[in-house]
């Protein structure tokens, strides 16, 4: 994998940029996912993983309690793949993790915590697009037909009803989910979610064998304070990720503290 250490603003919108641009769109579009990190440390596991455990026998506790006890309008249909994706949304573990299409949502989330400030930041990048080459064949045809580059719920329980269903198309892949709608946070967040091959599979492994299509961008701790400050002047803040009154006084609380 391709790691780049940035030492400024400049570079490191650069780096976050780089290769976006497409001759025969002639637009920049960028074909990566990003997933911010305060910790340049922290692994790729998902929070079934961290929760210890066999992953496989308790997931499908996890998610079928969640569904019992959520409200059946939360979801726009009842397809395990909107109740993931709510689940992982409220912060159940699940085989999911987050990323995003915006760079900027991902240096918020690399910034977010000021007493993570004397520690070095990173964003992971993963390319979704050519990600697609590497899918079971069931799941490349079907993204392939509808003209996608990532997956969706209802294209997901058309290949795949149930997560047993999913879990036997192959192995040792990884698909890039895109969630419904199903607030305010997911669309302002522009919210995207990496689903691997099984419930015990995690994106380290996967990332190392991939080097090609994955890089890391580590913000050092000095530069920290910069690029938060520059996201608040450019409205990159809680109070736009998170709207409502909770995210109103993250934002606040935030921007109101002293510099240490």
């Amino acid at each position: 994998m391709e790691e780049i250490r940035v030492s400024s603003w400049a570079e490191l919108q650069e780096q976050l940029f780089a290769d976006s641009w497409h001759p025969e769109l002639r637009r920049f579009r960028s074909s990566f996912a990003f997933r911010g990190r305060n910790d340049a440390g922290e692994d790729l596991r998902t929070s079934l993983l961290r929760l210890g455990g066999s992953a496989a026998s308790v997931e499908g506790h996890l998610l079928r309690n969640f569904r019992k006890y959520a409200q059946r309008q939360d979801v726009p249909f009842d397809s395990v793949w909107n109740w993931l994706a709510l689940a992982q949304h409220h912060g159940l573990p699940t085989r999911l993790l987050d990323w995003t299409y915006s760079p900027y949502v991902a240096l918020h989330f690399a910034t977010a915590l000021p007493h993570s400030y004397d520690d070095d930041g990173a964003i992971w990048m993963v390319d979704f697009v050519q990600t697609n080459q590497l899918l079971p064949k069931p799941l490349r045809r079907a993204i392939e037909s509808e003209g996608m580059n990532a997956m969706s719920a209802d294209l997901l329980c058309e290949v795949a009803p149930t997560l047993a269903d999913f879990d036997r198309l192959g192995e040792d892949f990884v698909a890039f989910f895109e969630p419904p709608a199903l607030d305010d946070r997911i669309v302002n967040q522009y919210a995207l979610f990496s689903l691997m091959s099984s419930p015990h599979a995690g994106l380290d492994r996967w990332v190392d064998d991939h080097a090609a299509l994955t890089r890391r961008i580590v913000i050092p701790a000095e530069l920290k304070a910069e690029v938060r400050d520059k996201l608040d002047q450019a409205n990159v803040t809680e109070r736009v990720l998170f709207p409502g009154l909770d995210g109103l006084s993250a934002w606040l609380k935030r921007y109101y503290r002293p510099r240490a």
